[in-house]
C-alpha cells in the first residue's frame, strides 16, 4: 500500500537542544549582528536554514567509520578507502582531497584562470565566482531562459544555454575559455536540476572546441533523483548509475562533500588529465597538505566514503526531495512567490515580487532575511544583489539577475513539525509585508561581501 505521508527514514539517536527566544530578544540580536544573519550566534537561531553545507546529521555508520580513521601522514588506509569510493563514483583517476569545495575551486581556478580568461557556467555560486574573479578571470552565467520564469513547470531550469555557449566561444575564442562549469543542481539558479541531455550537449561542445568541462557536483545525488523522475530513459536506472554517467561526460569535478556526502567538513577535486593533476597536486601540497590527505583527517575521509554511499539510498532521496517540496508547496499555496518546481535542497523566495515596494538598491532579499529571523528565529540567506550585485564607475548598484532568499534545509536534521513552524512564520510575515522596510549597506568587502557586510534599516 502507498501511503501519502512520507516519514523520515531514520530514528533520532542524539539530540541538540534549541534555545527558544522572544521577538524582542531577536530584534536586539539582529542589531548587534548589524542585520546580517552570518554574524548571529548559532544559539540565537531557532531554525537554521542559512545553508545545507556542512550542517547534515551524520549516521551511526559514519560515526562508527570515523573510529577506524588512520591518521598517518602519508599512505593511510583511510586514504585508500576514500580514493576507491570517489574513483568508483566519478570514474576519474586523479583525486585530490581538500578541506572543502572552495579549496578545490581555488586550486583549479587559480591555475587555469588569470586576466583575459573566461569561465562559463549555468550559474556560478558565490565562492566559485570569487575564486575566479580573484585570479583576474571573468565569470559568465548563461542559464536557459526558462530559469527566469519562476512559475513554469519546466523540470530542468538548471540547464546551461548551449546556444549562448557557442556564441561566447566564437566571441572570446576557445583558447581563452578556461573552463565550462556545470553546477548540479544549480544552486544560485534556485537549486534547479540539470538534465542529462543538457550535460551531454555541453560535453560535446567542450570536446569539439578542446575546452575543459568541469562538473560542480556537490548535489549530484539530488540531481540524479530529478533525472530519474523526469527524464525519459532513466526511470529504471539507479541514482548512483545516473550520477556515474554524468561524471563520465566531464574532464574534472569539484565537490563540497559538506552537501551530498553528508559530512560536516571535506571536499575533493578529481581530474582525468595527468599534467593538470600534477600542477594541482603541487598547489594542494603547498596550501592544503600532502596528496593523500590534503585538508582532511583520516576520520573525515572515512565518513565521506560512507556518506557517498548513503546519499544514493532510494528511501533517503525520496524523503529528502519530498520534504523540501512539502515546504515549497505549502508556501506557494499561501501566495508566497517561489521558484517552481521546488528544487532538492532549498526553497527560493522571489523577494522582489514579495516586496514590490522595496527598491532593488534597498535589498528586498535582505529585508526578508531579517524579517524571518525577527518574527520566527529562522536564519536564511539572501541570494541577490547583496551577494552578487556590483557597482558601476559612478558607484551605482548593478543589480543581480535574481533577488532571492534561500531556505536551505540541512540533511537529516529537522522533522516535519519544524517545517510546519517555518510555514506558520510565513503567515505572520505575509501580514506585515506592506510595512517592511529596506536596508542599506554600511560596511562591505570587495569579495564575498555578504559574509561580513553590515547593514542598517532605511
Amino acid at each position: 500500500m502507498n501511503f501519502k505521508t512520507i516519514i523520515e527514514p531514520f530514528r533520532i539517536k542524539s539530540i541538540e537542544p534549541i534555545v527558544m527566544s522572544t521577538e524582542e530578544q531577536r530584534i536586539e540580536y539582529l542589531k548587534v549582528a548589524h542585520y546580517n544573519p552570518f554574524l548571529l550566534k548559532s544559539e540565537q537561531v531557532i531554525i537554521d536554514l542559512l545553508t545545507d553545507s556542512g550542517t547534515s546529521a551524520m549516521s551511526s555508520n559514519q560515526w562508527a567509520a570515523m573510529m577506524n580513521g588512520d591518521e598517518s601522514y602519508a599512505g593511510a588506509r583511510s586514504w585508500d578507502r576514500f580514493y576507491n569510493e570517489v574513483s568508483d563514483l566519478t570514474g576519474m583517476p586523479y583525486i585530490l582531497p581538500t578541506h572543502q569545495g572552495r579549496a578545490a575551486e581555488r586550486i583549479l581556478y587559480s591555475h587555469l584562470g588569470g586576466k583575459g580568461k573566461f569561465f562559463i557556467s549555468n550559474t556560478h555560486f558565490d565562492t566559485t565566482r570569487a575564486n575566479i574573479e580573484y585570479s583576474g578571470a571573468t565569470a559568465i552565467d548563461i542559464p536557459i531562459e526558462e530559469a527566469y520564469n519562476y512559475s513554469s513547470e519546466h523540470h530542468f531550469k538548471g540547464n546551461l544555454d548551449t546556444n549562448k555557449l557557442l556564441q561566447l566561444i566564437n566571441q572570446h575564442g576557445a583558447k581563452n575559455i578556461a573552463g565550462v562549469i556545470l553546477t548540479v543542481t544549480n544552486n544560485s539558479g534556485g537549486g534547479q536540476p540539470v538534465s542529462m541531455e543538457n550535460a551531454k550537449e555541453v560535453s560535446k561542445i567542450c570536446k569539439d572546441h578542446n575546452i575543459l568541462f568541469i562538473l560542480d557536483c556537490c548535489r549530484i545525488a539530488e540531481n540524479s533523483y530529478f533525472i530519474h523522475t523526469y527524464e525519459k530513459g532513466y526511470e529504471n536506472k539507479t541514482f548512483r548509475a545516473i550520477a556515474q554517467e554524468m561524471f563520465s561526460l566531464a574532464d574534472a569535478s569539484i565537490m563540497s562533500a559538506k552537501k551530498d556526502a553528508l559530512v560536516n567538513m571535506g571536499g575533493f577535486l578529481t581530474l582525468r588529465s595527468k599534467s593538470l593533476a600534477d600542477a594541482c597536486t603541487h598547489l594542494l601540497i603547498i596550501t592544503e597538505g600532502f596528496s593523500t590527505y590534503g585538508g582532511l583527517s583520516g576520520r573525515d575521509m572515512e565518513a565521506i566514503a560512507v556518506g557517498l554511499r548513503e546519499v544514493f539510498e532510494p528511501d533517503y532521496l525520496k524523503y529528502r526531495i519530498t520534504s523540501t517540496q512539502y515546504l515549497g508547496d505549502r508556501m506557494r499555496s499561501k501566495g508566497v512567490p517561489i521558484i517552481y518546481p521546488v528544487g532538492g535542497h532549498a526553497v527560493y523566495v522571489d523577494a522582489k515580487t514579495f516586496y514590490p515596494h522595496i527598491p532593488i538598491d534597498q535589498y528586498p532579499g535582505q529585508a526578508l532575511v531579517c524579517e524571518l529571523f525577527k518574527v520566527g528565529g529562522i536564519r536564511s540567506v539572501e541570494i541577490g544583489s547583496v551577494m552578487f550585485g556590483k557597482y558601476d564607475a559612478n558607484g551605482k548598484l548593478i543589480p543581480a539577475e535574481m533577488e532571492l532568499v534561500r531556505l536551505a534545509i540541512p540533511r537529516r536534521v529537522y522533522t516535519q513539525s519544524h517545517i510546519d513552524y517555518v510555514i506558520e512564520v510565513f503567515d505572520e510575515i505575509i501580514k506585515r509585508k506592506d510595512s517592511t522596510k529596506g536596508y542599506r549597506i554600511k560596511k562591505e568587502t570587495e569579495f564575498l561581501r555578504h559574509f561580513t557586510a553590515e547593514f542598517e534599516i532605511i
